[in-house]
């Protein structure tokens, strides 16, 4: 063969292959992302390609839902409407969080209040210290509180009083676990967990091609977060899990326990036998704030809720006589991974 003819047919061979690596897919593998954000840590799992990784857009996406909803940075929309600032701009995290969160108080009656701030901090889980309180204390503070008081009008949040004061914690982590996972969808990406501080959003499947397992923790008092005993196991294609409890953020005082759940009715602690509810929705913003509601509504009210929503799907762990026992809708069923 001449020169000519070798140096033609390398030239196609060298074309043929460019053309090959065009036709074949990239390859694909999942990304572990780990981190901290709103004072706990978050875990994230998707497939990308090439196992590129894109942990510095999420935690720029995280910083922008602090920047909007939390009420330990001054300079959050939620902080500056606290303080009655004339100046703060809403902006759209801040608009749909607000719009979700009225829409469960409705749904629930109102057992759950994004205007339970000041009770929050009275009881010292908000962002001002822990307080002496007494019925006198609640009975001076429940005015201020009640969805009803305030409304969003021209951009802008109009107050009954100035003293009312929004808490968005119950909602958030849930709402910052859909704000990733909207960005995944519009990067085209199919399969991803998405967990911040136990609450979940998800889609597709594993690494190993199947839905994603999740895990309900028993209710055992542990302020310190490291017990982490499994009571049941779902299996989700696609949505948002939240799980709300008084076994974690509590402190005791006198010999008696005092948890971070606030009745927006009464302005004291929940104190029943409901002990966690977890709730699987659409998305985890919806999750997290109904299962809040949950908790203040207790296991018969909660029962009730998921029977005339059924956009819910509910988890019940509850204490009879000292003896833990479980409850669920019956549209939970088809999530439980049979033993």
């Amino acid at each position: 063969m001449s020169k000519k003819k070798v140096i033609v047919a390398f030239v196609f061979l060298c074309i043929a292959v460019v053309f090959l690596l065009i036709e074949i897919p990239k390859r694909k593998q999942y990304v572990e992302e780990q981190g901290l954000v709103f004072g706990t840590i978050y875990h994230i799992t998707y497939e990308n390609v090439d196992g590129k990784s894109l942990q510095l857009k999420i935690d720029s996406l995280l910083r922008e839902v602090d920047a909007s909803l939390s009420m330990f940075n001054p300079q959050s929309v939620i902080a500056r409407i606290n303080r009655n600032d004339s100046l703060v701009v809403l902006d759209t995290f801040f608009t749909m969080v607000y719009t979700k969160a009225l829409e469960v108080s409705e749904a629930s009656e109102g057992a759950f209040d994004i205007t339970v701030a000041p009770l929050v901090n009275v009881w010292g889980f908000g962002s001002e210290k822990q307080q002496e309180v007494s019925q006198n204390v609640i009975d001076s503070l429940l005015p201020f509180i009640g969805y009803t008081k305030i409304k969003l009008e021209d951009g802008k949040i109009v107050k009954d009083d100035s003293l009312i004061m929004l808490d968005a914690s119950a909602i958030a982590k849930g709402f910052a676990c859909d704000v990733v996972a909207k960005y995944f969808d519009r990067c085209g990406i199919d399969n991803y967990m998405v967990e911040i501080g136990g609450e979940v959003a998800l889609k597709g499947v594993n690494s190993a091609g199947k839905a994603w397992r999740v895990g309900i923790n028993k209710p055992m008092d542990d302020s310190t977060q490291v017990k982490n005993e499994i009571q049941e196991v779902v299996e989700i294609k696609s949505g948002g899990m939240a799980t709300s409890g008084n076994y974690r953020n509590f402190y005791m005082k006198d010999g008696k326990k005092y948890a971070h759940i606030i009745n927006p009715k009464t302005g004291f602690p929940v104190n029943h036998n409901l002990l966690s509810a977890t709730i699987i929705a659409e998305d985890c913003m919806t999750a997290d704030a109904f299962a809040t509601a949950c908790m203040v509504l207790g296991l018969e009210g909660s029962l009730r809720l998921c029977e005339t929503h059924p956009n819910l799907a509910g988890f019940f762990i509850y204490d009879d006589n000292g003896v833990y026992k479980t409850a669920f809708s019956a549209n939970f069923q088809r999530y439980l991974i049979k033993k």
